[in-house]
């Protein structure tokens, strides 16, 4: 089969077909991590939100637009709170379960969220990570990484520009323990569900926002430290005060 075909082949042997089910059990006993943390790194505490913009949702899907100008005002600590919380963040405890904003399949969460941090009071520039039970984010690195970010997303200058940049990854695992390949069609529904929760979040408190799915993954996986065979990067968004919504 020719590499071109790649795709075609994904699709068609991670279909569920009635007569030739994936067999076999769950191994409890190893089943992954729900959280992923840093435990050696500044932690830098954040305040969850009690609310997210005051438009209606109606409001919001009709204002959400991809915005990639961006002009050189820093965001604030707290309107990066609510952005990620409402992304990924924690929403409740119920039957002994945690449970985020975004839906995901088995309620496994095999996506990481990570940032690379340009223009946020408070914060410095560099990398870090979010910890979503305990609401606060995870120093990774620090430094100015505008341009190495920029390059990676295939020249994409609104890297550069933008407050922040996030970064989305899969620990494939998570999923696969569960799932097995049919996991890979669930790990970029859950990023694609939590992208469209920052977009409605971002339009309904007036910030920019627009979704990547366009770059280099080894480079971005270098930037956040992961190693793009049992973690990678799967999808990436800019957030950031905009001059011209297009």
């Amino acid at each position: 089969m020719m590499a071109d075909n790649i795709g075609d082949r994904f699709q068609k042997e991670t279909k569920y077909n009635r007569h030739s089910m994936p067999s076999g059990s769950i191994d409890w006993d190893k089943k992954p991590a729900i959280y992923k943390e840093y435990p050696e790194s500044e932690k830098i505490d954040l305040l969850r939100p009690a609310a997210c913009g005051d438009m209606t949702l109606y409001e919001a899907i009709l204002g959400r637009k991809s915005s990639r100008r961006f002009v050189n005002t820093s965001l604030t600590k707290d309107t990066l709170s609510c952005l990620v919380w409402a992304s990924s963040g924690m929403q409740r405890k119920e039957t002994g379960f945690e449970f985020r904003t975004a839906p995901s399949a088995g309620a496994l969460y095999p996506i990481e969220t990570y940032m690379v941090i340009h223009n946020v009071q408070d914060i410095d520039q560099g990398v870090y990570h979010y910890h979503s039970r305990y609401h606060c984010l995870e120093r990774l690195e620090k430094g100015d990484l505008r341009d190495e970010t920029a390059k990676a997303a295939l020249g994409q200058r609104m890297c550069a520009n933008a407050a922040a940049v996030i970064i989305w990854t899969a620990i494939f695992e998570k999923s696969k323990w569960k799932y097995k390949q049919r996991a890979y069609r669930y790990i970029y529904l859950d990023a694609g569900h939590m992208a469209q929760n920052l977009g409605l979040a971002s339009t309904s408190i007036g910030i920019g926002c627009c979704h990547v799915g366009s770059f280099f993954d080894d480079e971005v996986n270098r930037i956040i430290g992961v190693d793009g065979i049992h973690e990678s990067a799967v999808y990436m968004s800019v957030i950031g005060h905009t001059g011209v919504m297009v």
